[in-house]
């Protein structure tokens, strides 16, 4: 009772206080992390999804079945009638290099192009002497386009194998079984004359002047070159510079004839001392006008 009204008041009540706990607290600040919310949305459902999948598949006899569905599918997919390659069309070869490419690509048409290797074909291709580039491609229609560009044989190079064509860089083109075959092209011989294609084409561009007379270029150890003329004269050329050295001697044979008289050789591998080798007849008559001279005298 209220002692100046009089009136009686009711006892007051406990307030509720809103105010999460602190562990609960700190429980809804961890679950509101990206990393919680992440692994609540997406890491729970596929472990699920994961632990029903490694459960059904642990049966080898399902496992069979689902490849073989694959299998299925996937064959009937590639093996669709726009996809399948029915012919293969060679283009910029000739007979023999078609011939060839034909043989180290023993495809079995039709074919779906899903089983073809484009970039291994290309490899096989160009793995051929004759074939200096080669683009592999499948055309509308199925068919299998190579366009392919051969080397040009600038050379002719004989060793003991036997003849052979090279291009202008001294890489092997073809065998030749005949010289006459290709009477055109300017003929090497020697051991590693291959190797210096480049330089040999410069001495055949140098040499020009001389015309039918000119037989051939010869490596000499592995060195320098001769230059083989016929009448069987020969022009020794130096180690460094031989375009140089040929040059000179053809300046000077155009002058005083030099190659027309009776030499065997021209020898320019001093630089500072070209010598010219007579032959034996030329020797025999220079020393008889010479004691000649001598009894006169």
């Amino acid at each position: 009772m209220h002692p100046l009204t009089g009136w009686f008041r009711k006892p007051q009540e406990e307030r509720f206080d809103p105010a999460p706990s602190r562990l609960k607290y700190r429980l809804q600040r961890w679950m509101l992390t990206p990393g919680i919310r992440f692994g609540l949305r997406f890491g729970v459902p596929f472990c699920l999804v994961f632990a029903v999948g490694s459960a059904y598949l642990a049966d080898e006899a399902r496992r069979g079945a689902l490849v073989g569905l694959y299998l299925e599918a996937r064959a009937a997919i590639q093996e669709r009638p726009e996809f399948m390659v029915k012919v293969m069309a060679v283009d910029g070869a000739g007979t023999s290099v078609a011939q060839d490419i034909r043989e180290v690509v023993p495809l079995e048409f039709p074919v779906s192009s899903f089983d073809l290797d484009l970039e291994q074909i290309r490899d096989v291709i160009t793995g051929l002497d004759p074939v200096k580039t080669a683009s592999v491609r499948i055309r509308p229609g199925g068919i299998l386009q190579v366009d392919v560009e051969e080397r040009q044989p600038a050379l002719i190079w004989r060793s003991r194998e036997g003849l052979a064509l090279l291009d202008e860089n001294g890489i092997h083109v073809a065998e030749l079984g005949r010289r006459s075959l290709h009477p055109d092209l300017p003929l090497i011989a020697g051991k590693g004359a291959e190797a210096h294609a480049a330089e040999a084409l410069r001495l055949f561009a140098a040499a020009k002047p001389l015309g039918p007379r000119l037989r051939g270029l010869v490596r000499i150890g592995e060195r320098r070159w001769d230059v083989v003329l016929d009448r069987e004269q020969r022009i020794l050329l130096p180690v460094g510079h031989p375009v140089r050295a040929l040059e000179r001697v053809l300046a000077v044979s155009e002058v005083q004839d030099l190659l027309e008289r009776d030499v065997t050789a021209v020898d320019m591998r001093l630089a500072g001392r070209p010598t010219v080798r007579m032959t034996e007849n030329s020797v025999e008559n220079w020393w008889r006008i010479r004691q000649l001279n001598g009894g006169g005298q």
